[in-house]
């Protein structure tokens, strides 16, 4: 690591420590002005970002990024106009600086709350999806933190031209603008550094593939919000209706095969093999997807491919599944304790009981009930945006939001009282 890029990192500290103590007393009307304001300029420099994003998208096509890397990096109209409005949503939320999560009297008369605060400053390391930018500013503004951000190198052009139209609202709002900053190279010495900056930064947000989660909880000397990757499952179990689960495993693989929450393995009850096996695998093959698979997988479709053991413990994030017969609900259970990464999974079925038993069973940080793994967003858990899925169980767990990037401090109240002796 270079002087210069110590140096650099030290003074991004600086600036964020300092904007931290000034966001954490932001009222709240001031922190959505920002919000609106930056949501504004993002749409204003649309086609800033868009050409910006074409650079990306040409170094990576040279590159050879895979096609899920690439529709990952990817920005349009659509995406941008979605971004904005993610940041108008998170202006929407209720400000979580200051709620009394917990009041009590104690008898010598102390009265005592648990009220949140910010973290202070968060830093976020995240790879090829620009839109990270936005969402994790977002969410930080409002929850009174200073944010960090160190992008990947696919999408640095695309980045810093969000971060542009950002800092621009944040300020036009009167709040500083070192409340968001991003770091200004692609140097890879530059995460190193990040890392051992626990004077300045609270917390580390890794947001991308296995090598890079793996680097930062090796290297860092700050607390992490650890988002692993999403080994995600969706279990047919024997009282499942086949149209429904059709509809879902198809929705929960294919409709975008690059996010950390696509179905990578699908698991088929015995019962129901006979009946919904072949119509699924089927399926998968006719819409694009490869079918990795075990001996009854293959039996039923001779176009699946046979699957190894590593493809249990695979997250493709491409269109590739792995398909296996199990025996019942607790083996699915089994299964998805062995192999999964904690992240996310599903069970289909009409039976109640095999339903409570997955959703009882299974250690991961989201369940879900007759419904696609990839509902695994903060926004669609009405949370407004998200800074990423964490599969820890320390603090914050599943989506990361507002109210995640708060921890506590105690308020007590007195009329004079001093502890005997």
């Amino acid at each position: 690591m270079t002087a210069q890029i110590q140096s650099l990192m030290t003074d991004l500290g600086h600036r964020a420590r300092a904007a931290a103590r000034m966001l954490a007393l932001a009222p709240g009307a001031d922190k959505n002005k920002a919000l609106r304001a930056a949501a504004q300029a993002i749409r204003i420099d649309a086609g800033v970002i868009i050409a910006a994003n074409a650079q990306d998208m040409a170094a990576g096509a040279a590159k050879g990024l895979s096609n899920a890397l690439l529709d990952r990096l990817m920005l349009d109209p659509a995406r941008i106009k979605a971004m904005a409005k993610g940041l108008e949503e998170i202006a929407a939320l209720p400000d979580p600086v200051g709620r009394r999560l917990a009041e009590w009297t104690r008898p010598n008369g102390l009265a005592i709350a648990r009220v949140a605060v910010p973290l202070g400053v968060v830093g976020i390391i995240y790879e090829s999806r620009p839109n990270v930018t936005a969402d994790a500013a977002g969410l930080c503004l409002k929850s009174g933190n200073a944010a960090i951000l160190r992008g990947g190198s696919e999408s640095f052009h695309s980045s810093r031209a969000i971060m542009t139209a950002l800092v621009g609202g944040i300020t036009a709002a009167g709040l500083p603008a070192d409340a968001v900053q991003m770091v200004p190279t692609t140097d890879r010495a530059a995460v190193g550094a990040m890392l051992r900056l626990s004077e300045f930064i609270d917390v580390i947000v890794p947001r991308g593939g296995k090598s890079l989660v793996a680097r930062v909880v090796e290297e860092s000397r700050i607390p992490l919000f650890q988002h692993l990757e999403g080994i995600c499952h969706t279990y047919v179990d024997g009282a499942a209706d086949l149209d429904m689960a059709k509809a879902v495993v198809l929705n929960a693989k294919m409709r975008r095969t690059g996010i950390c929450g696509a179905t990578e393995t699908l698991l088929v009850d015995r019962a129901c093999a006979a009946t919904h096996l072949a119509p699924l695998v089927a399926m998968l093959i006719e819409s694009g997807c490869e079918v990795r698979g075990d001996a009854a997988t293959r039996a039923a479709d001779r176009r699946a491919v046979t699957a190894s053991e590593a493809d249990w413990n695979t997250e493709y994030l491409d269109a590739i599944i792995a398909v296996k017969v199990v025996d019942g609900v607790l083996a699915a259970v089994e299964h998805v304790n062995t192999h999964g990464s904690g992240h996310t999974d599903a069970i289909i079925t009409a039976d109640a009981g095999a339903a409570e038993a997955f959703l009882q069973g299974c250690d991961s940080a989201i369940v879900l009930w007759n419904a696609s793994t990839q509902f695994a967003d903060g926004g669609e858990f009405g949370m407004g945006a998200e800074i990423g899925i964490s599969t820890g169980k320390m603090h914050a767990r599943g989506p990361v939001g507002v109210e995640q990037l708060c921890t506590f401090k105690y308020r007590v109240t007195g009329a004079g009282q001093v502890r005997p002796g």
